[in-house]
Order: structure tokens, then C-alpha cells, then sequence
């Protein structure tokens, strides 16, 4: 006798003449769910705002979980103090994963932060919703309403229909400026690539016998034409006792059209396998039995960012210059990869910060509007020492306030600085 649940009736049906829309309202609605993104939500969610949070790809984290990075940079000072200059969504991860042995640090010039990505993503995931933040993934960008110097409503394609979100403030952190650019204002491009990575995780590895990171620099300098890299450097962070490590040892373009993004994702691929061919052969006592234990998406690091009303200069960072509308610190170095074989690395002394101002998360000629993360404005160089997650965090974070200022009606250009730095003093103070 058939089972009494088997017995599921289905229905015909065939696509409506008019598309299937779906509508949302909220206070802010934030485009993109990386750190910058993730922040400001958080934030924004804890100041009592309805909060919409989308992204393109089907999960939250953006490249902090999806691409691999497997390390958070720019939080810390350099030695030898290594004050904490960011706080905010950061002592949440730190506490949390830390109590579960997701993370480690590790202290040299400057402190990264190595953490387990499924760990974060979980964290990432769990918070959103335990804040009531809707999220909207899978979802892309296809139009704006604009008007009155406002930003009034985004429109989202994705598998399941289209949906408008209106809102009275919004933040970029795209990491492409994709809002910005759909809205018509003005974007920076760079005149040459500037590369991003494919990182990947593998496992298998005897960490005791792990190579000195200036050796493995060096031998793939040396062999990097036998092995046909193209990078010819390379990271490999070790977690501790867990056999695994993030590889960074790639140069992969970046391009914004599609059929160039997907060559470069499968190109980052291959030259993610040689790399690992390289340590196997070279590296046996460690890498021997090497697996990958998964692929990231590609990195990208500097594409398309917004022309705002100030550009931080390179001079700023290198001066440590202090803005008046000051909402984001950090002592990472200069780091623009815009060459394929290697990169400019060029570091500060120990009582170094610099800073973001508003200013340079602000597009002239719209009032609801800011951008966060690595789509602020700065030259080349400038830009490649705050886009890291420390600096995106805490511009997240003054973004969600500076938008809670401005109130429905009102101008982020308007509003009281000394107010938001107030607001802020955890993140630029101490």
C-alpha cells in the first residue's frame, strides 16, 4: 500500500505576462555584504534602523569568507605596541571566534589576524539574523531611481524576480562602487591592472617543518619561470595545529566586464594548481601530501572606486594627516599590486596612523548616498593602504552613523562632524 505522503499532487504553470516584482522599504539599504557591508549593517541594525542588506552573490561575507582571505589586516597598529585600532564589529569576531579556536594572531612589524572562514561565515550569518537585518543574496544590481540629489529606490534582478527597495539612505560597498556607477556619479578607473588573487586553502601539511617566509619568497623568485608562476613571490599562512594554510601567491586580473571575469577565474585556477605543483616539489617534508581543500572566489582588490569630494592623497597617508571628519584609522602599509610579478610594499614606524575622512566616502551631488570600504576615493597608492578589512569595518561603521545624522531628510554633507566623532571615538581615539 503506497505511503500516504507520496501522494503530492503538483500543478502546470507557465511564466505570468507581467514578471513577478517584489517591494521592500527600510531606513538603509546597503549594497554589498563584506566587512564594510556587514558593518554597517550591524550598526546601523543597533542604532534602531530598518536595515535592507543585499549581495550579488548567494551568501553573506563577500571576500572575507568567499574569496579565502583567511587573514584580517589593518586592524591592529605595528609594533611594539600593536594597539587595537578598530573596534566595533571586530571585538564581536575576535571574542567570539576566539572562544572557539577560530582564530590566531600573529605579531611581527604590523599584526594580522588569521581566522577559520566557515567559522566567520557562520558568525556573519548567525549575527544578521539575530539582529532582524532582511537580507536579500543572489541579487543583482539593475537600476536606480534617482532624483532630487537623492537616491529613491534600487531594482534587483534575481532567479526568483525582480525587487525594488526604497529607502531613505544608502551605502556603497559594493567594492566595485556598483551603486555609485548605476546612479550616474562619477568613478575612478586605474590607467594599468592592479591584480587581484586567487586564494585557496589546503590541508594535509607537516606545519612543523614550514618554510621560513623570506625563503619561500625567495625560491619562488627563483624558480617561478620553471613552474610557469606568474607571481614571483608568495604567503602562505599556516593555522596552527590544524595542518592547513591560506596561500596567497597569485596575480590575477580583474577586469569588470563578464566574459573577462570569468577568463580570469579560470585562470586563477590554473595558476593556483601550479603553485601547489611548485610546493609539493619543492617543499615535500610540507607540502607532499598537500590537498586543496577548497578554491576562493577570485580577489580583487582595486577595480572601479568613486570619485568623492575629497581624494585621500598618498601624501595624507604617508603625513598621517588627521581630518576633521575623520572616521576610520590604520598603520597598514602601502601595498599596490600593479605589476604581475610583485607588488609595492612600503611600510611605517611604530607610533604611524592614518586616516579616511567622510569626505572621501561622500559623491558631491547626492545626499543619501555614502560609499564604504574599498570604493572610498584615494589615489592609487593611498587607496591600496586603507582597503584592507580593518579601515572597511570602521568605514561601515561611520557610514551607518553618518546616514543615522542626516536623518530621512537631511545631507550627509551637512552633517555635525564633531557629532560623529563623538560616535566614533572608539575607532579613532586610544
Amino acid at each position: 500500500m503506497p505511503h500516504p505522503l507520496t501522494d503530492l499532487k503538483v500543478r502546470t504553470v507557465t511564466k505570468p505576462a507581467e514578471p513577478v516584482g517584489h517591494d521592500v522599504s527600510a531606513d538603509v539599504c546597503i549594497i554589498g555584504a563584506g566587512i564594510a557591508g556587514i558593518s554597517a549593517a550591524v550598526e546601523s541594525a543597533r542604532l534602531g534602523r530598518r536595515v535592507v542588506l543585499v549581495d550579488a552573490l548567494p551568501v553573506l561575507g563577500g571576500q572575507m569568507v568567499n574569496s579565502l582571505i583567511g587573514l584580517f589586516c589593518g586592524v591592529f597598529g605595528n609594533a611594539p605596541e600593536h594597539h587595537q585600532l578598530t573596534h566595533g564589529v571586530f571585538d564581536d569576531i575576535f571574542r567570539d571566534l576566539d572562544a572557539t579556536g577560530d582564530l590566531y594572531f600573529r605579531r611581527h612589524h604590523t599584526t594580522v589576524v588569521g581566522y577559520d572562514e566557515v567559522a566567520l561565515g557562520r558568525w556573519v550569518e548567525n549575527t544578521v539574523a539575530g539582529l532582524d537585518i532582511t537580507v536579500i543574496t543572489g541579487a543583482v544590481l539593475a537600476d536606480v531611481t534617482r532624483d532630487d540629489e537623492r537616491v529613491r529606490a534600487v531594482r534587483l534582478g534575481t532567479r526568483y524576480g525582480t525587487v525594488e527597495v526604497t529607502a531613505t539612505g544608502f551605502v556603497d560597498a559594493s567594492g566595485d562602487a556598483s551603486l555609485a556607477w548605476e546612479s550616474g556619479l562619477p568613478c575612478h578607473l586605474p590607467e594599468r591592472e592592479i591584480y587581484g588573487s586567487q586564494q585557496l586553502v589546503v590541508e594535509n601539511l607537516d606545519e612543523n617543518h614550514r618554510p621560513d617566509p623570506q625563503d619561500l619568497a625567495a625560491r619562488v623568485a627563483e624558480k617561478a619561470e620553471q613552474y610557469g608562476l606568474r607571481r614571483r613571490d608568495g604567503l602562505a599562512f599556516f593555522f596552527p595545529g590544524r595542518g592547513t594554510a591560506v596561500l596567497n601567491m597569485t596575480h590575477i586580473e580583474a577586469p569588470l566586464d563578464p566574459m573577462g571575469a570569468a577568463r580570469a577565474q579560470l585562470e586563477g585556477k590554473a595558476q593556483a594548481d601550479r603553485v601547489v605543483a611548485f610546493l609539493r616539489a619543492e617543499y615535500p617534508e610540507v607540502f607532499g601530501k598537500a590537498r586543496v581543500r577548497a578554491y576562493g572566489f577570485p580577489g580583487r582588490r582595486q577595480t572601479r572606486w568613486v570619485q568623492a569630494v575629497h581624494q585621500l592623497t598618498t601624501e595624507e597617508v604617508r603625513a598621517g594627516t588627521r581630518f576633521p571628519d575623520a572616521v576610520a584609522r590604520t598603520a597598514w602599509p602601502i601595498e599596490l599590486h600593479d605589476t604581475p610579478q610583485g607588488y609595492v610594499w612600503e611600510t611605517f614606524g611604530p607610533e604611524h596612523v592614518h586616516y579616511v575622512p567622510l569626505r572621501s566616502m561622500t559623491p558631491p551631488g547626492v545626499h543619501n548616498l555614502l560609499v564604504a570600504g574599498r570604493c572610498v576615493d584615494g589615489d592609487a597608492a593611498a587607496l591600496s593602504s586603507i582597503r584592507v578589512m580593518g579601515p572597511c569595518a570602521a568605514m561601515g561603521a561611520g557610514a551607518a552613523h553618518a546616514l543615522a545624522l542626516a536623518g530621512a531628510h537631511g545631507s550627509v554633507h551637512e552633517i555635525d562632524h564633531a557629532e560623529l566623532a563623538g560616535r566614533l571615538s572608539h575607532n579613532l581615539d586610544g
